[in-house]
């Protein structure tokens, strides 16, 4: 018989535990909820089968040393690489946000395939790669205060923006009339970008996690390319036709939507290769690197 608990945790994962209230903090996977119970109770309970050899080890040494035995999964225990390339992960994606949005601002008419689109296009995609790692290895609920951390960023450079085209300009400087206008189609597009942002990772993170359950945690390929693909059809029509409603017709918009869908989809596929690289280097670097 094949023992499953060198496989990863598919249902239920050890977080750490709480010595003086001889307590173990649990997270399920698949939603990031996180749950304390007592130890005599968990040894007991069926999530024992779904966690590793590690995690089983260290339960029983805190068990029958009556929580005197000191261990990597101690509350006290910073470990800082795992919140680390959690705060890099989400600076990563505020940035690339910021980028694309601010790229997405000019608009680029490729004649030989008669389509028009915006740069942003190529730097969006990746988003919801990072939204996938952050929700592969943090769980939901901390996938979902990355997300709000970058709304909220994105909602503070909308409002300095703003701010900076109410201050009236050096009269001898000629780009003041071109600053306002660019500022103010930046900020529509940021504002745009806000609502789509925030409902398509919702809906990417929601899938994956549901996916993932449903899987097991097996077939990582299939979570992300499903999950991102809903996500990307409803971004691109909540983005364009908020972003663009009233300076083009809805055939025009219509055009960038089904090119942005095209692009969008490919970068779906191409997300699976980084996803899986990323699963290896985050087992190396974080998990195998947590203190004994």
């Amino acid at each position: 018989m094949v023992d499953n608990r060198e496989a990863e945790n598919s249902k239920y994962k050890l977080v750490g535990f709480e010595n003086s209230k001889n307590l173990a903090i649990v997270m399920v996977i698949s939603t990031g909820r996180v749950i304390k119970l007592k130890l005599a109770k968990l040894v007991k309970s069926e999530i024992m089968d779904d966690l590793t050899k590690a995690e089983v080890r260290e339960i029983y040494r805190k068990f029958y040393s009556g929580g005197a035995t000191l261990s990597a999964y101690e509350m006290g225990d910073r470990h800082e690489r795992s919140w680390l390339v959690y705060l890099a992960l989400s600076f990563m994606l505020f940035a690339l946000y910021v980028l694309a949005n601010i790229s997405a601002a000019k608009l680029i008419y490729i004649e030989q395939f008669d389509v028009v689109i915006t740069l942003g296009i190529f730097l969006y995609p990746l988003t919801f790669l990072v939204v996938d790692i952050l929700n592969e290895y943090y769980g939901l609920r901390l996938a979902k205060k990355s997300i709000w951390f970058v709304c909220v960023g994105n909602v503070f450079i909308l409002v300095a923006l703003s701010v900076t085209s109410w201050f009236p300009g050096l009269s001898s400087w000629q780009l003041d009339s071109s600053y306002e206008r660019v500022v103010a189609h930046v900020s529509s597009v940021l504002l745009a970008s806000s609502v789509s942002f925030v409902i398509s990772e919702y809906v990417n993170s929601y899938l994956l996690s549901k996916i993932k359950k449903l899987t097991s945690s097996r077939y990582l390929f299939l979570r992300v390319l499903l999950s991102t693909c809903f996500a990307v059809v409803i971004d691109s029509f909540l983005f364009c036709f908020i972003a663009f409603y009233g300076s083009l017709t809805n055939d025009e918009i219509l055009k960038i939507v089904y090119v942005q869908i095209a692009i969008k989809m490919c970068f779906a596929v191409f997300n699976v290769f980084p996803a899986y690289a990323a699963r290896s280097l985050f087992k190396r670097y974080v998990v195998e690197a947590q203190p004994a």
